[in-house]
C-alpha cells in the first residue's frame, strides 16, 4: 500500500494539524476501498447485508399484460368516440387465473386487478364508469386505447439487473427478490469492527467506582452504532492508559478486524499514545478537526498486509464520539462494507429559536430538539451543550450543524439539521 501522506497531501486543503469536516471525510472515503469476501445466504438471512453481484431478473415482471383496475378488458376498436357503447359480457377473469378463449367483436370479459388480459383486449374500463345488467354492458365515451393495463416487463424485464451490486438490502429488497422466485442471494461478508476504550479513570459495569473513577459509556453507544450497522463486533474492553497494553490491543484488533475504533488518548495530554502507536504501528493521515465537538480525531492505518486495519481514533467525550462517528466513521464503515453509493447523512434548513453560541472558523454540531408548531418545522437547542453530558444526546433529536464561516446565531436565523430518526 502507498503512503497515506503520498496519497492525500497533493490535496490542496490537506493540514494534518486541523481538517475541515468535509475535506476530512472526503479524505477518508477517497483511501479506504470495500474488504474482500462473499457467501451466498438464503433470502431470510439476506437483511441489513450488502449485495455482492447484481441480481438479474430471469423472467418478465409482470409476466403477462394485466389489469391495474377492476373493470372490464374490452376492444378499443368496438368503442364508439360518442356516446355509449354496449358490449356482451363474455365471461369474468380473476387474478392467478387466464379468461379461456379470447374475446371476439362486441364483447368484453369482467376482469380483477391483476388478471391477465384476454386476447383481443387491448383497453381495460373501470367499473364505477360503465352499467351492467344481466350480461349486457354499457361503455361510456371518452376511453383511452391501453389505458388500466400494466404491460408484461413493465417493471423488469427478463435477463436486466433487479437490484444493482452494493446496495443495502432492506425489506422492500428481500420482497423483490423472492418475487422472481429466488431463494438465495450472494452477500458481502459482514464487515468486522474491533473497538476499545483508553484510561485509567474507566470502569466496566458491574464494579464498584474508585474515587475518581467513572463508568465505561463509549463501549456500549459503539457497540449500538455498529450493531445498528450490521458488523461483526470485536470489543476489546478498556485498555489502561499504558503504551505497552494499548500496543498490545491495537496488534491484537489489527489481527481480528477490518476497521478499528478508539476511545480516547487522540489529544495532546501526557497519558494520551494513540496518535503515536498509530505512527509506530503503521501510519497516521490527520488527528485534529476543525470541528466542535470532536477537535481531537485520528486516522490512519494499522498494521501492515493481511494484518492491517484502518482506525478511527475517537476522541473520549461521550458526545464526541457519536458525533465523529456519524461525522466521518459511519460513511466510511458502510464503503468498507462495499455500500455503493456511500451518501452523507440528509439535512434540511429550518428556523432555529434559540440563540447559538458559535466560534467562526470551524464546524459545531450542537444537540437540538426538531418540533412541529404551526404548519412549521422548527429546532431548538438543548439546555447542555458539554461534549461529556451524554443526556443531551438521549433528550435530542438531531443535531444542529453550522458551518465554520458563520458565528453566533440569532433567534429566527435558519440552520441545518440532520435527523435522529433511523438513527441513533
Amino acid at each position: 500500500m502507498n503512503s497515506l501522506l503520498n496519497r492525500i497531501s497533493c490535496a490542496d486543503d490537506y493540514d494534518p494539524e486541523s481538517l475541515g469536516v468535509e475535506a476530512a471525510r472526503r479524505i477518508i472515503l477517497d483511501l479506504i476501498a470495500p474488504v474482500d469476501g462473499s457467501a451466498h445466504v438464503a433470502v431470510r438471512e439476506a437483511l441489513g447485508r450488502v449485495l455482492a453481484e447484481d441480481v438479474i431478473s430471469p423472467m418478465n415482471v409482470p409476466g403477462h399484460d394485466n389489469s391495474a383496475m377492476d373493470g372490464y378488458a374490452v376492444r378499443f376498436a368496438d368503442l364508439a368516440a360518442e356516446g355509449e357503447t354496449v358490449l356482451r359480457l363474455a365471461g369474468t377473469t380473476f387474478a392467478g387465473r387466464a379468461f379461456d378463449g379470447g374475446i371476439g367483436p362486441g364483447e368484453c370479459v369482467r376482469i380483477m386487478t391483476g388478471g391477465v388480459i384476454p386476447a383481443g383486449a387491448d383497453t381495460v374500463v373501470i367499473q364505477e364508469t360503465v352499467q351492467a345488467e344481466n350480461d349486457r354492458v354499457a361503455v361510456p365515451p371518452r376511453q383511452r386505447l391501453g389505458q388500466n393495463i400494466r404491460r408484461a416487463g413493465e417493471d423488469l424485464r427478463a435477463g436486466t439487473p433487479a437490484i444493482r451490486a452494493g446496495k443495502l438490502l432492506r425489506p422492500a429488497e428481500l420482497g423483490l427478490i423472492a418475487s422472481l422466485g429466488l431463494g438465495e442471494v450472494m452477500v458481502r461478508r459482514r464487515l468486522r469492527v474491533a473497538f476499545f476504550s483508553t484510561g485509567d479513570e474507566l470502569c466496566s459495569i458491574g464494579t464498584p467506582l474508585k474515587d475518581g473513577e467513572v463508568y465505561d459509556s463509549n463501549r456500549y453507544t459503539l457497540h449500538g452504532m455498529l450493531a445498528r450497522l450490521g458488523c461483526e463486533i470485536v470489543d476489546l474492553g478498556v485498555v489502561r492508559d499504558d503504551p505497552a497494553a494499548i500496543e498490545a490491543a491495537f496488534r491484537e484488533a489489527a489481527t481480528r478486524a477490518d476497521a478499528i475504533i478508539t476511545s480516547g488518548g487522540v489529544s495532546v495530554g501526557e497519558a494520551d499514545f494513540i496518535r503515536g502507536l498509530m505512527a509506530k504501528l503503521g501510519e497516521v493521515a490527520f488527528w485534529k478537526i476543525a470541528m466542535r465537538p470532536g477537535r481531537p480525531m485520528a486516522f490512519g492505518r494499522i498494521g501492515s498486509d493481511a494484518d492491517a486495519a484502518w482506525l478511527f481514533g475517537l476522541p473520549g467525550n461521550p458526545v464526541a464520539v457519536m458525533v465523529t462517528f456519524y461525522a466521518f466513521v459511519r460513511d466510511a464503515l458502510l464503503k468498507l462494507s462495499g455500500v455503493a453509493p456511500v451518501a452523507p447523512l440528509p439535512r434540511f434548513r429550518v428556523p432555529c429559536v434559540t440563540p447559538l453560541k458559535k466560534r467562526p472558523g470551524r464546524s459545531e454540531f450542537q444537540r437540538g430538539v426538531l418540533f412541529h408548531e404551526n404548519g412549521e418545522w422548527k429546532v431548538r437547542a438543548t439546555a447542555s451543550q458539554g461534549s461529556g453530558v451524554l443526556r443531551s444526546m438521549s433528550e435530542a433529536n438531531c443535531l444542529i450543524v453550522v458551518e465554520p464561516e458563520r458565528g453566533n446565531v440569532e433567534p429566527g436565523e435558519a440552520v441545518d439539521v440532520q435527523p435522529f430518526e433511523g438513527l441513533v
